[in-house]
């Protein structure tokens, strides 16, 4: 018999992280919120262990970065040979051949077979940032285009660009001017139908609206996630990728793909991008890149690379030595192991699973995704009408966080996320052994079992 891979020494949370969030409230800012009330000791695989020895099963992966796995073997190796020879010397000071290296990786490993460069950051939202300055700079247009239910980052442009108002953009106003929004591909909640390609073509002649008040000629930049992330783990149709492709052709727009979240393996491929047929102009990366070091990127076309001025992108930071043998590290266990199958193989078993839940449990409205990025979405059933009815699409946050709770206090981390607030995503390390996948997700079925 396969041993348990949940051991809860203590209810969740036990009394050391309870003592930990009292000196974390006297302490640290309001600001950071915090899924689970445990504090984490230590972590390796899919499995957490907090401060008062409780392990649990690892389902959001510290929001989809160690995709790799938690404390990988050949990550530490790397960071731990590093640090001992460079921890910091700023590549705009004294650079160092490791920045170099994870640019030719990223530009040969990316979308497109043209002529590419990349630039190194901290952080997603810095990507983004510098995503943006660039495309402007290659274009020497202001505006940029963005979409509802999307998700960019906190700093100033990523936060203007991000849709969802609550927590991210309360009381942070005013924010970055010339920037415009469109409606999503969201196919689960498109009035009048559910058809990929109509609604592709529904939402991109809406796209052609925003597009007439911003002025075409006007437009630096489309920004887009491939697969929603915050928003609910929502999946672009390849029809609207491509009318974006044609559009930004034809008009001289730098088509940005973000995919901070759905890269390095989280849809079963390295880049959700290749699945969707979509080549990006510029493509931003960071979370599964470091596998938990600070590490981002943007990857895309020379000529647009090359536009800003010397100086005029960089930070004393970007690329660390550390963070960039950490990346290092990562492209070689895709590269000479079995990471993206795994990913295959854990996205078929999530994917079975959800939609059966979906046919189960009538409060799930829809079950989605692409390869192990998958989420259910959370719906009240209507009023007067049969508990199982399906016709209901009001959110239902409260059953969302309610299974999120009911996990975690049976030694399971897992996340909500959607612009409403109802979709539980999940997120679990491309490494997870099969018998943990089935330990975990036989805790989210009974928390379903007890929603009713």
């Amino acid at each position: 018999m396969t041993a348990k891979s949940i051991d809860l020494k203590t209810k969740i949370p036990g009394p050391k992280s309870q003592a930990l969030m009292e000196r974390r409230r006297a302490s640290v800012a309001r600001g950071p919120f915090h899924i689970t009330p445990i504090f984490a000791a230590r972590a390796h695989g899919a499995l957490i262990e907090d401060v008062d020895g409780n392990r649990l099963i690892d389902f959001a992966a510290g929001i989809g970065v160690v995709n790799a796995g938690h404390t990988a073997e050949p990550v530490v190796k790397a960071i731990q040979a590093q640090a001992a020879e460079l921890v910091h010397g700023s590549f705009n000071v004294t650079p160092y051949e490791s920045y170099i290296r994870l640019c030719e990786k990223l530009n040969r490993a990316t979308p497109g077979s043209f002529a590419k460069k990349t630039f190194l950051a901290n952080s997603g939202a810095e990507a983004v940032e510098n995503a943006v300055k660039i495309a402007r700079a290659r274009t020497k247009r202001p505006a940029v285009i963005c979409f509802e239910h999307g998700f960019h980052g906190r700093t100033y442009m990523a936060m203007t660009l991000t849709a969802k108002e609550k927590p991210y953009k309360v009381d942070f106003g005013p924010f970055n001017p010339e920037i415009y929004r469109a409606p999503y591909p969201y196919c689960y909640r498109w009035p009048g139908t559910s058809d990929p390609a109509k609604v592709s073509r529904e939402c991109f002649a809406q796209f052609e609206d925003v597009i007439a008040k911003a002025g075409a000629s006007n437009v630096a930049a489309v920004i887009i996630e491939p697969v929603a992330g915050e928003g609910g783990f929502i999946p672009v149709p390849k029809e609207f990728l491509a009318h974006l492709r044609a559009f930004c052709d034809k008009n001289g727009t730098v088509l940005i793909a973000d995919e901070i979240q759905t890269g390095f393996g989280r849809t079963g491929t390295l880049f959700a991008s290749e699945q969707l047929g979509l080549v990006p102009d510029l493509i931003t990366m960071a979370k599964g890149l470091g596998a938990g070091m600070p590490i981002s990127a943007v990857t895309g076309r020379a000529e647009i690379m090359d536009a800003p001025v010397e100086g005029g992108i960089g930070g004393t930071y970007g690329g660390n030595p550390v963070a960039c043998a950490a990346a290092l590290a990562v492209f070689e266990m895709f590269e000479n192991g079995d990471l993206l199958l795994r990913a295959r193989r854990l996205g078929e078993t999530l994917a079975e699973r959800t939609r059966q839940w979906a046919e189960k449990f009538s409060r799930i409205g829809d079950a989605r995704g692409i390869g192990p990025m998958q989420a259910i979405e959370f719906v009240k059933p209507s009023a007067g009408l049969r508990p199982d009815d399906r016709t209901s699409k009001e959110p239902d946050a409260d059953s969302a966080k309610a299974l999120v709770r009911f996990c975690c206090e049976r030694g399971v981390v897992v996340m909500t996320s959607g612009s409403y607030g109802n979709v539980v995503r999940f997120l679990m390390p491309l490494v997870i052994e099969p018998a943990q996948l089935e330990e975990g997700l036989a805790v989210v079925e009974a928390g379903l079992k007890e929603l009713g």
